[in-house]
């Protein structure tokens, strides 16, 4: 999508790999990504719908998992009532069963490559601003935003935050010298790949430029990003998609300009949360813009009126919202512009979804069909009780 002539569509075309849509914007339609490959778990294997809150869930870091040990802390809280007592062992074990469903076994072997590809980044790159690779509260955030999230209730939240459209929510977060620092980090980060010939890796299938933060050591930073600030913003304003439960992460940078990627078509993300923060630098254009949440099923409805809304980047400022909210951006027109992305996953929301048929607490076209349902068979009762009224009085 070009720029403001596709400021009206509803729909876009494409084709989704890794939770974003690449392909033909012309043709307007929004593709699922397949789901070939994946198996339901067995009725014996499900987890509980809601969680055992007094439950303490046990730590798994000093294990070797296939999966992030933050996931099964947070799936354990979900586990039938025999499995809360059994040992960490046969607990890893049947939430991996469960877990393996989603990972046929040439995914597997995808994220075993992904791991050596990985390492050999760590082992070979050298950190410019080692800093960066732990989170300093006072050096990364602007002071409101920390005691927001220090106070941790809606109002405190709410003090800062504006939602400008439903389910858009923008912030000041980040201080200017963490942006610079940041900024320093991925050129150095791409100096290094150019001199080494080393192929990385992009964010996503949709962006050519850009890099994957994780990928050379910042993953644990983002994690503790994402568990102390965006999950307890995420517990208030989306926990209807698995906000309170947030387990793992995929941290990247995007990159549009001259000699870069200009602009992003329509698309959703993979993930339940996404926090979009610009780093900078100096750019005009390139606005977000949003055409309301869908679940798969109604990803390519049209968008109503109120769901309609663009939002322009300010650098430090940040932007929350559902990975299921439509959304792109136009082309930026000058200069660089680079924003710092964070899609926030739940494995307990993922598999939850598997079982559930009604969307409407956030999907738009969900809700307004059942609506319609609902002022339907009002009508349909009215109409009835009207019918046996003037039967009696005759």
């Amino acid at each position: 999508m070009s720029s403001g002539d596709r400021r009206e569509a509803a729909t876009a075309a494409g084709e989704v790999k890794n939770g974003v849509v690449s392909g033909d914007l012309s043709q307007r339609q929004i593709q699922s990504e397949p789901a070939s490959g994946v198996v339901a778990p067995s009725q014996n294997q499900r987890l509980r719908l809601n969680p055992s809150k007094d439950h303490k869930p046990e730590s798994y870091d000093d294990m070797q998992l296939d999966f992030s040990p933050s996931i099964f802390s947070s799936l354990e809280r979900y586990l039938p009532p025999p499995m809360l007592g059994v040992n960490r062992e046969e607990k890893v074990k049947f939430m991996r069963e469960i877990l393996m469903k989603y990972l046929p076994q040439g995914e597997r072997t995808r994220v075993q490559r992904h791991r050596d590809y990985r390492q050999k980044i760590i082992t070979n790159y050298q950190p410019l601003h080692r800093e960066l690779y732990n989170l300093h509260i006072g050096n990364f955030f602007v002071p409101p935003f920390v005691k927001a999230i220090q106070d941790n209730t809606e109002e405190s939240f709410r003090s800062i935050i504006s939602e400008p459209s439903p389910g858009v929510f923008t912030f000041e977060m980040l201080q200017p010298r963490f942006c610079e620092l940041l900024l320093a980090e991925v050129e150095n980060f791409e100096k290094w790949v150019n001199e080494a010939k080393f192929r990385i890796m992009r964010p996503n299938t949709m962006n050519k430029y850009g890099a994957v933060l994780d990928d050379f050591g910042l993953e644990t930073m983002l994690d503790k990003l994402m568990e102390t600030y965006i999950r307890p913003l995420s517990k208030v304003f989306f926990a209807e998609v698995g906000g309170s439960t947030l387990d793992s992460h995929h941290g990247f940078v995007v990159e549009y300009g001259k000699d870069r990627d200009v602009d992003l078509g329509f698309h959703v993300d993979d993930s339940e949360v996404t926090l979009n923060v610009c780093l900078g630098k100096q750019f005009t254009g390139g606005e977000l813009f949003f055409r309301g949440t869908r679940c798969e099923k109604h990803v390519n409805t049209g968008s109503q009126t109120e769901e309609i809304f663009d939002y322009s980047h300010v650098p430090g400022r940040a932007v929350l919202h559902r990975g299921r909210h439509r959304h792109g951006a136009r082309a930026t027109t000058s200069g660089h512009r680079v924003n710092l992305l964070l899609w926030c996953r739940s494995s307990v929301f993922r598999e939850m979804k598997r079982y559930q048929k009604d969307f409407s607490s956030w999907c738009g076209e969900c809700f307004r069909e059942k609506k319609e349902r609902q002022r339907l068979s009002i009508a349909a009762t009215k109409s009835e009780l009207l019918k046996q009224e003037g039967e009696s009085t005759t």
